[in-house]
């Protein structure tokens, strides 16, 4: 079956009848190693066409404790797929843990590590286009205080791509 695979229903605790019977699900992004996902809805990203590149996207450092912006061309790519990935598993997430998720160790020559958070500019804009591609949405303020959600249209285009990472 295309876009769906078999998983065995359990009717009751006798082994015999586990192979018997089955029901077939929808693959969704849960059910995807996350590199996985990332590196193909990156590539959907990119081939689409919908997220435009920013003057600054080869110069700018992704924190305040990088030294250098990323290597990789296509790295605003793999962090807007990323962001869009982290809201889809958890609803309600703003800038703020965003900053969080990606931050990291500030090494400050032999003094000693500190955590810090990610750069919100960065994360922000990324979110703006993912707003404009209909992905995520922003949440009304009285609902956990704001954030953003995966829209429907969001939902079904990241779990299309789970399936196609899945059938690859």
């Amino acid at each position: 079956m295309i876009g769906q695979y078999t998983v065995p229903l359990l009717t009751n605790s006798n082994m015999a009848d586990y192979d018997e019977e089955e029901v077939t699900r929808g693959v969704t992004v849960r059910d995807v190693k996350p590199a996985e996902f990332i590196k193909a809805y990156a590539e959907h990203l990119k081939r689409s066409g919908k997220i435009e590149l920013p003057a600054w996207w080869d110069v700018v450092k992704t924190a305040s404790f990088k030294e250098l912006s990323p290597a990789d061309p296509d790295w605003y790519y793999i962090r807007a797929a990323s962001i869009a990935r982290k809201v889809y598993l958890r609803q309600y997430t703003g800038v703020g843990s965003l900053k969080k998720v990606y931050g990291g160790a500030a090494r400050k020559g032999v003094h000693r590590q500190h955590f810090q958070k990610a750069s919100g500019g960065l994360i922000r804009h990324i979110l703006h286009q993912l707003e404009e591609m209909k992905v995520v949405e922003k949440c009304p303020e009285g609902v956990n205080k704001g954030g953003r959600k995966i829209t429907s249209h969001g939902q079904q285009d990241l779990d299309r791509i789970a399936g196609q990472v899945v059938r690859a």
